[in-house]
């Protein structure tokens, strides 16, 4: 029987050592018996093409990758600002629309609310619509209602860990828990 295969998502395709970083989490995930699949597995070949061309490229292998994958674990923390990655948030509401398990974490402690207003608290971006009068989404919960509950929906939880400053996205300690987790809803 095939190993079961988990969509690595988050805003870790960003980083300088994207390759490595994909690399560790795929060698964690096989240490608790998953095939990891990373976004940057596809190893595109993008030359010759424009950005618009090499976008959607990209995007499409990434579906084609999820439509592969069992499960998604997402990293959920905070990038960019006070909320997820949003390309990582699509990736969840995608693995759910197919009715797959969605487990996520993220490598800080603190709800969406202190989060969004020590944003709000620092000068405002020209571009940026929020303003002291918009609410704030206020549930408890670490992020966006729709990403937390759709998580909850398939099983899980959205695994919270306070990682040390400056390793939010190094530590794998949460995202070894979403393994463990991975282990209980597809390997029963």
């Amino acid at each position: 029987m095939p190993r079961p295969r988990i969509y690595l998502a988050g805003p870790e395709v960003f980083l300088p050592n994207a390759n490595e970083a994909g690399r560790i989490k795929c060698a964690v995930a096989a240490e608790y018996g998953f095939d990891g699949v990373y976004p940057l597995d596809a190893s595109l070949d993008l030359t010759g093409l424009g950005k618009r061309a090499q976008a959607t490229l990209i995007s499409r292998s990434n579906e084609d990758l999820m439509r592969s994958c069992d499960a998604i674990i997402a990293n959920l923390t905070p990038f960019r600002g006070a909320s997820a990655d949003s390309g990582t948030a699509f990736e969840v509401g995608f693995m759910r629309a197919l009715a797959r398990p969605v487990l996520g974490y993220t490598n800080t402690p603190l709800d969406y609310v202190p989060r969004a207003e020590t944003v709000r608290a620092q000068p405002r971006l020209p571009f940026d619509a929020d303003a002291p009068e918009v609410a704030i989404e206020d549930f408890d919960l670490s992020e966006n209602l729709m990403i937390e509950i759709a998580i909850e929906a398939t099983g899980s939880r959205l695994v919270r860990h306070h990682a040390p400053e400056g390793q939010e996205m190094t530590d794998l300690t949460a995202f070894r828990i979403c393994l463990d987790e991975a282990r209980r809803l597809l390997l029963v």
